[in-house]
């Protein structure tokens, strides 16, 4: 995907805006590189925003029941355990205290850093941009589209499971793009919303990564979720 480095003044903007989100607990809009921040999505009209309209079209022509039964479904769980599937029932907050903790934490650092962007790019929802679009998931009224926040989330508690138990990464990575895919499903996200979405994920994840906070609380929470699972403890 094409990068364009954003002009200081874009950086700026999205600092100002994070005043009035959450604040973060690993990693905010602040600390995000210039260079790694996703280029501006396209306009209304252009020949890139009405191939993109016309692919929401084709997913909406062809969507099943079935389809839309999991988008529906994936659309109310932003959390990590949206991989339940991938690692099982033991992977219940419940039963994992520590870890469902550093899910929430990293739950709201993505708005921390999806909020402020939604808010200064300002894209218009592709339903209603084109009427003839039917949202499944919930259809609002702000143009608040780019870049996805469930995509966001979904990325970010992804990257940070693989961390967890890394002989699920391929797994997991297949499960994070599949939930982003569902947002195309709902047909409330365009697809460069959700490419963007991974960039910031990736971002983000490697700054939270260099956070002695966000490292011990991922290490204690590892422990607790490799035992649950019957696996070996990971070395340090």
């Amino acid at each position: 995907m094409k990068m364009l480095a954003v002009p200081a003044v874009i950086l700026a903007a999205l600092c100002i805006t994070n005043v009035s989100a959450r604040e973060a607990y690993f990693v905010g809009a602040d600390q995000t590189r210039p260079d790694l921040i996703p280029k501006a999505p396209a306009a209304p009209g252009t020949a890139e925003s009405n191939a993109e309209l016309a692919e929401l079209h084709r997913i909406q022509a062809a969507r099943t029941p079935a389809q839309a039964a999991q988008a529906m479904s994936d659309a109310k769980n932003e959390t990590m355990f949206l991989y339940a599937d991938v690692l099982g029932p033991r992977f219940a907050p419940a039963t994992l205290p520590l870890t469902a903790a550093l899910a929430d934490h990293v739950k709201n650092d993505h708005g921390a850093n999806a909020g402020p962007a939604k808010q200064y790019f300002h894209r218009m929802r592709p339903y209603n941009l084109d009427t003839t679009l039917h949202a499944i998931c919930g259809a609002k009224s702000s143009d608040d589209s780019y870049p996805s926040g469930h995509a966001t989330a979904g990325y970010m508690a992804g990257l940070v499971l693989i961390e967890m138990v890394p002989e699920q990464r391929d797994a997991i990575l297949a499960r994070a793009d599949d939930y982003a895919r569902q947002r195309l499903v709902c047909g409330v996200h365009y697809r460069s919303d959700i490419e963007a979405s991974k960039v910031l994920a990736y971002a983000a994840h490697a700054l939270m990564d260099a956070n002695p906070a966000f490292k011990a609380e991922r290490d204690a929470a590892t422990a607790e979720l490799r035992q649950a699972l019957g696996l070996p403890q990971l070395r340090p």
